[in-house]
């Protein structure tokens, strides 16, 4: 009998900034789903705990269901495409200068190199539009 796989066999994407908006903002930009088509992609998303939405580009869907919504500090989906089944968790964090802003990415098998690494790159890519979409946000 084999043991079910542990944390410690996945592997995790963190990206961490310091933004320098208010968490509301930023939360904004992470729950609307015009705002979020605008920096990820197009969506059905509404952040409710247990809400099934999916997240549409040109290349495929990702089947998502909301896990948890803590209003202006965290939210978590899972994310599932072409195999990969992980989860998603923001968690914006109050700072002296605005927000730090975590994204993390769980569930990366050994044998899912190829998604980890375009993972990396994807979510910086996204982040750094993200900021851009934020930059013209009013308060």
């Amino acid at each position: 009998m084999t043991a079910p796989a542990t944390a410690a066999e996945t592997r995790s994407v963190i990206i961490e900034r310091e933004v320098p908006y208010p968490p509301e903002k930023i939360w904004r930009a992470l729950t609307q789903p015009h705002l979020l088509a605008e920096w990820l992609m197009k969506n059905d998303f509404q952040p409710t705990v247990g809400h099934r939405f999916d997240f549409r580009g040109d290349w495929g869907s990702v089947d998502c269901t909301v896990l948890e919504v803590e209003q202006q500090r965290t939210l978590s989906y899972s994310w599932a495409a072409m195999g990969l089944d992980s989860v998603v968790t923001w968690t914006l964090t109050p700072s002296p200068t605005g927000t730090h802003l975590r994204m993390e990415q769980v569930g990366f098998r050994a044998d899912q190199d190829q998604a980890y690494r375009g993972a990396q790159y994807g979510w910086t890519q996204f982040l750094a539009k993200l900021e851009q979409i934020l930059a013209g946000i009013p308060v």
